[in-house]
């Protein structure tokens, strides 16, 4: 049995703490998934979400609703931490913050600017919520920045039978590792202690160059700058680039051009939807549109880009060695089978970590690339995605939990040697189930109740 610190559930004061019965449908961010939950409960305090979690027959959390896979849909229950959000305490001297789980990532980055700290890294989307974020193991680019998960100090999780559990990089590490990336199978994350640094100022520079002369050089570019990102057009083969820096150089005011490369991108997305091989002939005048640009301002800032095109997205993590032979023969495949996209491939580096489940995971502590192939969302996104996926899945890429992929309950035994430690302290527990939904059941291999 489980040995460790907790706090029996508060007692029911016959209160009701939330939303309750037929609720409208659910969807995410790509309307790609879909759900009619029972309920649809918004706990104003973390007493109020473990009687609802104690009482529930089924229940998933939901976040920014950014994932693509199925991680939310459920005919049980559906429970927002949008009410557990803000700053709870922070220490001057260790550089670390106590955070609600719910907080999103664009309120995060102010709330700890203001106490003269910042996160590490970001991705390039700051809408999740930061339970959301750590638990699919979002990150950003850096070859020695791990991702958002890996900045986690401690946290708290309200079981299935709603106690509540302090775990730390120090203090019950078993259940940290395994529930800081657990895509909320194990309980609900309430609070997080993150490691932060002084707040910092980025300069981001942009260019688009040539693929071919990129890729040899490649091992100079990552170790030249603190983040480094590509965009790649694989008809054209071209790359926008991306670099970040930290600097002392004053902000330079807001970034310029957003709404209209938003503009430009719907426009190029809708042409490619209705004129079949025009896309590939947009990316090829792509060099027209894409000019150098330089901005300097505070790190939470600069991180995060517009993303107003909706769309759907596969992403998987290949070993470092391998990452630019993968990523050229994913463009060369792409191109090979005239798929008809416009948006680019993205290519990042991500440092290790050691949790159970995490893409990033792994014994000898190598960094990972990252590839994503995305597709509008008014197109169907399975021709692209069957072209890409055998390539990244042939050199031993792990799946983003929050992106779409085919791998089933077999592979994931072979990509994480900690899986059944992973399994074994779920149904310890949560014996029942009871935040699993048909999907996690699949994906686990498990039977369905």
């Amino acid at each position: 049995m489980l040995s460790r610190h907790f706090t029996p559930p508060a007692p029911r004061t016959g209160l009701d703490d939330g939303l309750h019965g037929t609720q409208p449908a659910w969807e995410n961010w790509s309307g790609q998934q879909h759900a009619q939950p029972s309920a649809k409960w918004l706990p104003p305090d973390e007493d109020a979400l473990r009687r609802q979690v104690r009482d529930a027959t089924n229940v998933r959390v939901v976040g920014a609703g950014h994932s693509f896979t199925p991680l939310v849909p459920t005919s049980g229950a559906i429970l927002s931490l949008d009410r557990l959000s803000g700053l709870i305490s922070h220490d001057v001297q260790t550089q670390q913050a106590r955070m609600w789980a719910g907080t999103r990532l664009f309120d995060a980055g102010p709330l700890l600017h203001g106490i003269g700290q910042s996160m590490p890294n970001l991705g390039d989307i700051d809408r999740q919520s930061l339970a959301g974020a750590l638990s699919t193991a979002t990150h950003g680019t850096g070859i020695t920045l791990p991702c958002i998960a890996a900045g986690a100090t401690a946290l708290r999780l309200v079981t299935a039978q709603g106690e509540v559990l302090e775990c730390s990089r120090d203090s019950d590490t078993d259940l940290f590792r395994a529930a800081a990336v657990s895509l909320g199978a194990l309980g609900v994350i309430t609070q997080v202690t993150l490691q932060n640094m002084p707040s910092f100022r980025l300069r981001e520079r942009v260019q688009l160059l040539p693929l071919d002369k990129l890729l040899p050089d490649m091992d100079e570019w990552v170790r030249q700058h603190r983040h480094f990102e590509l965009l790649v057009f694989p008809y054209s083969r071209l790359a926008i680039v991306k670099t970040l820096d930290v600097t002392e150089q004053p902000p330079s005011g807001e970034a310029q051009g957003a709404d209209s490369d938003d503009a430009m991108l719907r426009l190029s997305c809708e042409l490619t939807r209705w004129l079949p091989g025009v896309g590939r002939r947009l990316q090829h005048m792509i060099g027209r549109f894409i000019q150098p640009t330089e901005r300097v301002d505070w790190s939470h800032r600069i991180f995060a880009s517009s993303r107003n095109v909706r769309f759907n997205e596969m992403e998987y993590q290949v070993p470092l060695a391998t990452g630019v032979s993968c990523l050229d023969e994913v463009c060369t495949a792409v191109s090979k089978n005239k798929v008809d996209v416009f948006f680019p491939i993205e290519f990042r580096f991500i440092a290790a970590d050691d949790y159970w489940l995490s893409p990033f995971q792994g014994a000898q502590g190598e960094a990972r690339c990252s590839i994503s192939v995305h597709q509008y969302h008014k197109q169907d996104y399975r021709p692209l995605f069957a072209v890409a996926e055998p390539v990244l899945r042939h050199y031993s890429g792990r799946p983003h939990w929050g992106k779409l992929h085919t791998v089933d309950a077999a592979d994931l035994r072979s990509l994480y040697p900690d899986l059944e430690r992973f399994l074994r302290l779920r149904n310890e527990l949560d014996p029942h189930g009871k935040f699993l939904n048909p999907y996690l059941r699949q994906l686990f291999g498990m039977a369905t109740s």
